[in-house]
Parts: structure tokens; C-alpha cells; sequence
């Protein structure tokens, strides 16, 4: 994985926040989660930015899942508010009478909705073209702003950590966390003047472009890498380590050409396969021996029902074809999840191995449905193996630990590497809109001709704002 450019942990590979200049003067301010910003910078509470007779700052409408329907005005919700970003997910919609009758808020392309609910409590977003009349839920303030206030930047300013901590300190609620909209409007913030607030934008835009486009090709290559992993094994575990070795048709469509000297064999006939007899109550926090699920966390229970070296895979949910464990010891095992023990002709590593490799693809073509996939014992018995010699399935292993570990390696770096791009976006938009940094005359390296209008008024308007 080609880390060039990376983010260590000082911002090497990116300029540092100290590189941009501060702004030559500044004040204390009263506000609690800001303590010193630009002189000239003003305090708004955020229900004054909505001030004149076209702006608003309310809650959306109280729709019930009975005021749903499959047609008509698009109705959105708190999920559809991420930090910074409007996210698309899930289509509900309200009819025009129902609009009606609840005397429901339209919401209009590039308003600032922000969410009351669920963490991070306050995040925002603008609002895009959603193709047509939009209404909100009653947990989405939708903040209408005045002309003074530029909307990209208000996002912006309700996407910093600073902000975030505030509003988490003001929530309230047990099993979900919410902020009032009267406590939300109360909140105050120290805002620059229009232009500027544009230029911080501007600013924020690119800079996060380049950070989330990094981001992006980082993912990306995880995935190649995982990817290159599955394939790696899968060639190893059924046309082995050796290029040059004669293969022959192992006469299985699925499983193409083998090593000539390898065995091709019913599963029944390399192994037992059995189920566990536990069920999930059986599951002992802090308990003596593990316990296997149908999923990747192992449990743990005060009593064992194995004894020995075993393969465990889901037998049905969203587990099946993919969660597996191996495992030599004392276990538990619960009773939808099938296990693999007494091996003939195979190791129990090698089998372990061959079964992730190969398992879902070849056996969810044929497994049996009702809601989820699930697995019936025949098809586990008939599902055909490679076997070759016990010494290759050996040096077979060694080299898929090494290359494992290799590749964890790679997952790992690549991880930090988008959590050190996730610190540094975050710190920048916070120096930012705090005003840590003075961004006023930066200018990108290569200016876009058309500036979009989803910042702020061409002119900036005579006016203050108190």
C-alpha cells in the first residue's frame, strides 16, 4: 500500500496549522466553548441569525409512521443530516393532504437543517435539490438564515469539535440524546463578517476536498488489498505454491485445474460435522471458556461442550458464508452454528483456510431460503476439498500466516492513516471557523473560474449583526 503523502502524526505530508498566519489581534470572549477569537468578530446566539420576516428557525413537523406514505411530498429525517453533508438513505414521503392537515413547513433548497437527535447532537447540513417539495422531521431545526449569514459556513461552523462538546454537555435523554431547540438557539457563536465567512468557506471546501479525496483512494486501496488477500488464498488453497507443478481438470466446474498429485474429496469423508447444543442465554460474561456464535465476537461460558481442534462457521443469519474460527481447547459452541472436528487427510489450519476461501460462494448459490441464508448439512457434506499431501498443506499454512500478517500490517497503516486525514480535517475546520487561523487572503493553487452560489449573496449587505 502506497502511503506517499501520508499524515504522521505532526502533519508531515500536509501543511501544519501553525503554517497559516493568526489574525494580528484578539479578544476574550464570555461564549464557554471558545476562549479567544479575531477582535472584530461578533457574538450571534444562533436563533438571532434568523431574524428577518423571510427567515426561519424551527422545528420540522411531528409526522407519525401512519403519515407516511410510498408517494408524494419526500420527507426527511434526522438520518438524513450528516456532519456537513446531506445523506441519502431510505425514501419516505407524506401526501399533499397530510401536508395539509398538519400544516406542514416546506423546506427549501439550501436551508441549514440542524439535528436534535443522536450524536453528534447538532450536526448540519445544507439542504440540495431534492427534486421536489421536502418536509423535515420535528427533530431537524430548519434554520432559514438571514442574508449577514453565509449557510456553507454556518455548516461548517456546526461541524467543529469545539461545538460538538458544547452541544453534547447540553444534551439530555437516557436511551437517546437530545438538545431542546430553545437550548440549541440559545447557543452563541462569534461570527465574521459576510466576506469573510465566505472566504472560510471557500477555504474549508477545498482544503477538505483535497483531505477527503486522500481519504477516498486510501479506502480504496484497503479494498484492493482485501481483496488481493481473498485471491492470494484462494489460489493457494486450490492450485497450491508451486507454478510450475503439472495440473490436471479436478472435474469440478467451480474448482477449475488442481496440482495433478492433489485429491479432490467429499468434505464428509475429511471430517465430522456436527452442531454445538448451547443457545445465547447460555452466555457468560467473563466466563472460563469461549463460546461460539453465530458471530465474529466469541462469547464466553463457565461450561464447554468440545474438547479438541475444531472449524466453526454460522449455520444461518447474516453470519452464513461468512464468519469462521479456528480453535484447538475447550469450547462452547451454540446450536446453529456448525463444527468441524475429528480431520482425515486434512489439517485442521488448511481446512480453515479452504472453507473461508470457498465456502460462500459456491454453497449460498444452493442454500435454502426463508428470510436469511442458511445452511443445511447435506450441503456441507457433499462440498468438495482439495487434499493435498499433509506436508504441502503444512507449507501451504506457513505461507498464508506470513502473508496474513503482512497484510494486516497493510490494513493497519492504511487505517491510521485515514484516522490521522479524519484529526486533521477536523482540527483545520475548528482553526477555521474559531478563527485560529486567518484564511482571508489564502487563494487556491488553481482558482475555479465559477464560483458556486451556495455560499453567499454576491454583495455583501450594509448591515451588522448584533
Amino acid at each position: 500500500m502506497n502511503n506517499s503523502g501520508a499524515v504522521g502524526p505532526k502533519g508531515e505530508g500536509w501543511e501544519s496549522l501553525g503554517s497559516f498566519p493568526k489574525y494580528p489581534e484578539y479578544k476574550r470572549t464570555p461564549i464557554e466553548w471558545l476562549d479567544e477569537v479575531p477582535s472584530h468578530w461578533r457574538r450571534s446566539p444562533i436563533k438571532y441569525m434568523a431574524l428577518s420576516s423571510d427567515s426561519l428557525f424551527i422545528d420540522g413537523d411531528w409526522i407519525e409512521s401512519k403519515d407516511i406514505a410510498g408517494e408524494g411530498i419526500k420527507y426527511i429525517t434526522t438520518g438524513n443530516v450528516g456532519e456537513g453533508v446531506y445523506k441519502e438513505q431510505g425514501s419516505g414521503f407524506i401526501s399533499d393532504q397530510t401536508f395539509r392537515e398538519l400544516n406542514c413547513t416546506s423546506v427549501l433548497v439550501g436551508d441549514v437543517l440542524i439535528s436534535r437527535l443522536n450524536s453528534p447532537i447538532g450536526r448540519a447540513c445544507v439542504v440540495p435539490n431534492l427534486g421536489g417539495e421536502v418536509v423535515t422531521s420535528v427533530d431537524n431545526v430548519i434554520l432559514r438564515a438571514d442574508p449577514l449569514f453565509c449557510r456553507k459556513y454556518l455548516v461548517y461552523l456546526f461541524s467543529s469539535q469545539e461545538y460538538f462538546s458544547h452541544t453534547g454537555n447540553l444534551a439530555r435523554g437516557t436511551t437517546m440524546q437530545r438538545i431542546s431547540r430553545s437550548l440549541l438557539g440559545n447557543i452563541r457563536a462569534e461570527i465574521p463578517p459576510l466576506k469573510e465567512q465566505t472566504q472560510i468557506a471557500r477555504f474549508l471546501d477545498h482544503e477538505t476536498a483535497r483531505i477527503d479525496a486522500l481519504i477516498e483512494e486510501q479506502q480504496r486501496l484497503i479494498e484492493l488489498l482485501k481483496e488481493k488477500r481473498q485471491t492470494v488464498i484462494s489460489h493457494a488453497v486450490t492450485k497450491g505454491l508451486d507454478p510450475n507443478v503439472p495440473m490436471k481438470d479436478s472435474g469440478v466446474e467451480w474448482l477449475g485445474e488442481v496440482p495433478e498429485h492433489w485429491r479432490i474429496v467429499r468434505m464428509r469423508f475429511l471430517c465430522r460435522i456436527t452442531t454445538g447444543d448451547k443457545d445465547t442465554q447460555d452466555a457468560e460474561p467473563g466466563g472460563k471458556y469461549p463460546f461460539f456464535v453465530r458471530s465474529d465476537t466469541i462469547e464466553h461460558s463457565n461450561s464447554y461442550s468440545f474438547a479438541g481442534e475444531g472449524v466453526f462457521t454460522s449455520g444461518d443469519g447474516a453470519g452464513v458464508g461468512k464468519i469462521f474460527h479456528h480453535f484447538e481447547g475447550k469450547c462452547a459452541v451454540h446450536q446453529r452454528v456448525y463444527l468441524f472436528h475429528s480431520f482425515s487427510g486434512v489439517t485442521g489450519k488448511f481446512f480453515f483456510h479452504y472453507l473461508k476461501s470457498k465456502l460462500e460462494p459456491v454453497v449460498l448459490s444452493q442454500s435454502a431460503k426463508s428470510t436469511v441464508d442458511s445452511l443445511r448439512l447435506p450441503m456441507l457434506q457433499n462440498f468438495w476439498m482439495t487434499s493435498p499431501p499433509l506436508s504441502e498443506q503444512e507449507k501451504i499454512c506457513s505461507f498464508i500466516k506470513r502473508f496474513e500478517l503482512e497484510t494486516v500490517k497493510l490494513l493497519e497503516e492504511g487505517r491510521r492513516f485515514i484516522s490521522l486525514l479524519k484529526e486533521r480535517r477536523s482540527a483545520l475546520i475548528s482553526a477555521a471557523v474559531t478563527g485560529k487561523i486567518d484564511v482571508r487572503n489564502w487563494q487556491p493553487a488553481q482558482p475555479n473560474a465559477t464560483d458556486s452560489d451556495d455560499y453567499a449573496m454576491v454583495a455583501e449587505p450594509a448591515g451588522e449583526y448584533n
